[in-house]
């Protein structure tokens, strides 16, 4: 049976195999990210063939003597010829800064919004895996902020629990002030750094 790889740019590079009836050959294709953009992939033959594909559809067709041909494919022809493959991918992971009142494990009313965004692509997922880290800003002392950061992302989960998502979905974690959106000098108030990231994927 004929293979077909299909290489997606992301953070990290995924495979996706999939079996079509033509051509009686594997195929390699690079799918530019969300972004538009693609990383690379040499694509390599125990005959000491190589290739490397850099540009977003890119491809190569490998036949049964392990010969590398430069193929051109389009967003077009991929989705045509490899929808199956194409609809088995899984959801990609998604990150979302939540905001905090300064000093309190407060969700702010600007933030309350993204909160409701935040739960939709949760629901939409069959099987979530949701990574809450907190975070605050260098006004007070490493300890109490890293209790208050921890409390921000318990809050947050609480909040999730609370719509309906299952607590055991959920991972929490706090860094204190050691990862900041907005890196400033101790003892100044950021408000962009009292927050939480919430990774779902």
């Amino acid at each position: 049976m004929s293979r077909t790889f299909i290489i997606t740019a992301a953070s990290a590079l995924s495979i996706f195999i999939a079996g079509c009836a033509s051509p009686p050959a594997e195929r390699v294709v690079l799918l530019p990210g969300p972004d538009g953009k693609a990383g690379a992939v040499v694509v390599a033959t125990n005959t000491g063939s190589s290739m490397l594909l850099d540009q977003p559809y890119t491809a190569v067709a490998i036949n049964n003597q392990g010969r590398l041909n430069a193929v051109r494919e389009d967003a077009a022809s991929v989705r045509a010829r490899y929808q199956s493959a194409l609809d088995a991918q899984p959801a990609r992971p998604v990150s979302f800064s939540v905001f905090f009142v300064r000093g309190k494990d407060e969700i702010t009313m600007e933030s309350k919004p993204l909160v409701e965004k935040l739960k939709a692509e949760i629901a939409r997922r069959p099987a979530p895996e949701i990574m809450v880290i907190g975070h605050t800003d260098r006004v007070g002392s490493d300890a109490s902020n890293d209790i208050l950061s921890l409390k921000r992302a318990e809050a947050m989960r609480n909040a999730l629990v609370k719509a309906g998502i299952a607590a055991s979905s959920i991972s929490i974690a706090g860094r204190g002030e050691r990862e900041p959106l907005v890196p400033t000098a101790d003892e100044v108030a950021e408000p962009k750094n009292c927050r939480v990231e919430v990774n779902v994927r």
